[in-house]
């Protein structure tokens, strides 16, 4: 199963960690979608990315999609309220996931049922190193001893 990733384009490329690695002399809409892809930030190659901005195409012309990307313009509306209409419109909004620093569109991404990611996670996603097969290295466990000593050390601190 594919996901689709619904990046808040402006929001990801004002932020200072996607500025430094995009190229001056491109536009910096193409080169943030080349970025992503270039970095397979992504995951999948079957994976979709949709980068949304605010307002209108510099141009006419301006058009991109290409394998699994595309490039919205959210015309008289902001980009946050386009991603909300993408999320609604959404048939399998659990396989989305959304890419803002903005708080109430990660919330409403949540609330949707999708995945939502803030722009350093995202950035972040790949880098992590891969776990022990059959083990989420991200939770640590404790073991039976631990718990009975934490349990106790917390008896006596709370049932004085």
């Amino acid at each position: 199963m594919s996901l689709e990733y619904v990046v808040d384009g402006y929001n990801a490329i004002n932020h200072p960690l996607f500025s430094s690695f995009l190229k001056k002399n491109k536009d910096p809409r193409i080169a943030l979608l080349e970025l992503i892809k270039r970095k397979k930030l992504c995951g999948s190659l079957k994976n979709k990315v949709v980068l949304v901005f605010d307002g209108y195409p510099p141009s006419r012309l301006f058009t991109y999609s290409g394998a699994n990307a595309q490039i919205l313009f959210s015309s008289d509306g902001s980009a946050d309220e386009k991603i909300k209409k993408m999320l609604e419109s959404s048939v399998r909004p659990k396989d989305t996931v959304v890419v803002s620093d903005d708080r109430e569109v990660k919330f409403y991404a949540k609330n949707a049922g999708a995945k939502a990611l803030g722009i350093v996670e995202f950035m972040q996603v790949n880098k992590k190193s891969r776990p022990v097969r059959g083990k989420d290295l991200s939770k640590d466990e404790l073991n039976y001893t631990q718990i009975d000593s934490i349990n106790r050390e917390l008896k006596e601190l709370w049932l004085k």
